[in-house]
């Protein structure tokens, strides 16, 4: 399966100037790929509704970018809904990110 989709990179900067206080500054840019591994479970717990968990793996062909700033990339824009990524692998030229839970945090 192909994958086309918004990664966004998050770069923790301290606003305002000098307060200790660091936030990330979130930035989108657009990959092609592939899906290497299409899978979903739910979460069932102490909620009414479960939580779906994807372990989906995606592989992109990193740019400058990805390959400098891999330990950035916080989510993926793929098929609707925005994934938080929870490891990038590196194997040159690809990268490989897992998916997790729905991503609840900035974006950009």
């Amino acid at each position: 399966m192909k994958f086309f989709g918004q990664i966004g990179y998050g770069t923790p900067v301290e606003e305002p100037a000098n307060s200790g206080v660091w936030v990330d500054m979130m930035s989108e840019y657009p990959y092609f790929g592939d899906v290497i591994r299409n899978t979903r479970q739910l979460e069932i717990g102490d909620k009414v509704n479960s939580d779906i968990v994807v372990s989906n793996s995606i592989s992109i062909l990193a740019d400058e970018i990805a390959r400098k700033r891999f330990f950035d990339i916080k989510y993926v824009r793929w098929m609707g809904v925005i994934w938080t990524v929870t490891s990038v692998e590196v194997r040159n030229p690809r990268l490989i990110l897992t998916l997790g839970s729905v991503y609840n945090g900035p974006t950009a």
